[in-house]
């Protein structure tokens, strides 16, 4: 794969809006690609199809030890316990304490969900901890982003619900004046929880999703919403890949059923999607299982031509880069 670009820098700190990142959109059934500014999202959808958003909240889940080193939170397993990526200190036994800055103490229990992750107790509530996060806890950032950007950075501006230790980052380029253009356009809008874990475990290790459990939750209205939309023929498209796992966790024979839990859904196979018709989403690495899914979605060489084509045309990748519309009409 050719070099890549990648965005290490928000682009409201560059003096633009969010929205002002570029995005490609596929056709899948056409093989057809356009090349727009994510504002023209509109253009690209019908008045009967519906976005579908995560409204997780990104929280800071990286904690700094007394005496060096940090530890990044995963998955929150019950009322003090996490599952968490300890740096540079994989050995650690179990019976060890931990002490972090500023006096909170935890407790490491074993492995966790899978490796390299370890479980660890808190010392403390749940509601102190969440309060000791926002009190001493940082974003989780990878190296090529240079600058400690605050928390504020890494959130959707409709996230309600706390929980995801990395930014559901497919929605972030959204605006409210974007929104409202969506909207005024006759496009529907309904929302899942999911709250994101650790995507990458450095060292070129990267979760294998049916070993990393993720906490979701779909409502009843918004179930209703899908499956009223879609009844009437309108698309479904998801805002990222959390969006797809939730719904297709859910879904029973084409509908969406409301529900709670955890999801270690692992789509790699075409069948696997019911209820989708689109996906948007930002560029990311090729050994991400992100890739597995959008493979399954529009096949091996859809994948291959758009990341040729965004290659080509410089478009930047993570977090903080440009967009990806993917559609299959049905």
């Amino acid at each position: 794969m050719a070099t890549i670009i990648e965005a290490t820098t928000p682009m409201e700190r560059l003096g633009k809006t969010r929205d002002a990142v570029r995005m490609l959109v596929y056709g899948a059934n056409t093989n057809n690609m356009w090349h727009d500014l994510f504002t023209s999202l509109p253009q690209f959808l019908r008045p009967d199809d519906v976005l579908v958003f995560n409204n997780s909240r990104t929280i800071p889940a990286r904690l700094r030890l007394q005496g060096g080193g940090e530890v990044r939170l995963s998955r929150h397993v019950s009322e003090q316990v996490w599952d968490v990526l300890i740096m540079e200190d994989e050995s650690a036994v179990v019976g060890k304490m931990l002490t972090f800055v500023g006096s909170l103490t935890a407790t490491l229990l074993g492995e966790g969900s899978e490796r390299p992750l370890k479980r660890l107790k808190f010392h403390a509530s749940a509601l102190e901890v969440v309060n000791y996060l926002y009190k001493y806890g940082e974003v989780i950032r990878y190296e090529y982003v240079k600058e400690p950007w605050p928390l504020a950075d890494y959130q959707t501006v409709y996230g309600t619900m706390p929980g995801s230790v990395e930014m559901a980052s497919a929605g972030r380029a959204f605006t409210w004046r974007l929104l409202a253009s969506l909207r005024a356009h006759g496009v529907s809008f309904a929302t899942i929880t999911l709250h994101a874990g650790l995507s990458y475990y450095e060292d070129d290790r990267w979760p294998q999703p049916s070993l990393h459990p993720e906490l979701f939750t779909v409502t009843k209205e918004n179930a209703a919403i899908i499956n009223k939309a879609k009844a009437a023929g309108g698309r479904i498209i998801a805002v990222g890949t959390t969006v797809v796992r939730t719904l297709e966790t859910v879904a029973h024979r084409g509908r969406v059923c409301a529900g709670a839990g955890e999801t270690t859904l692992h789509v790699q196979h075409p069948e696997q999607f019911t209820v989708i018709d689109g996906l948007l989403t930002g560029f990311h690495e090729r050994e991400a299982s992100h890739m597995q899914l959008l493979e399954a979605f529009i096949g091996d060489r859809g994948v291959r031509a758009v990341y040729d084509e965004a290659v080509a045309h410089n478009y930047h990748w993570h977090e903080f880069g440009d967009m990806n519309l993917l559609l299959k009409d049905r």
